[in-house]
């Protein structure tokens, strides 16, 4: 767990990073909700992905647009083979809409990839 006492140390220390940190207490919350609001990390959506496609891949081709915090491409649970589709996360809004803007459409080892900002996922019903 990572707590600060002021917004200068949390600068000092990592910048315009866009680090995720476990949140405990209301004085956490508020932070974290602050920090994500300074640093407007923006989750992109990419779709109709080769599965042979690798999150190194992801990474390197986001990162000719700006700062990746992190890729997360989906496998199933039970083959562990990629289902087509990940997520990005970027730290700079005008970054990320100018990745998506560019890449929307473009070709990825033969297949178009649909990007676009990701929509916050929804409550879902336990399964039992």
């Amino acid at each position: 767990m990572i707590c600060f006492t002021n917004f200068n140390e949390i600068f000092q220390i990592f910048g315009n990073k866009g680090y995720i940190f476990q949140i405990s207490g209301k004085g956490n919350l508020i932070f974290f909700l602050l920090f994500n609001f300074i640093f407007s990390i923006m989750n992109i959506y990419v779709g109709n992905l080769n599965y042979s496609v690798k999150e190194e891949d992801l990474n390197e081709l986001f990162s000719e647009f700006g700062e990746v915090v992190s890729v997360k491409l989906i496998k199933d649970r039970e083959t562990g083979r990629a289902k087509g589709f990940a997520f990005v996360e970027m730290t700079n809004d005008d970054e990320a809409t100018k990745a998506i803007e560019n890449l929307d459409g473009s070709d990825l080892e033969g297949r178009n990839m649909k990007v676009n900002q990701a929509k916050p996922r929804e409550p879902r019903t336990p399964r039992y």
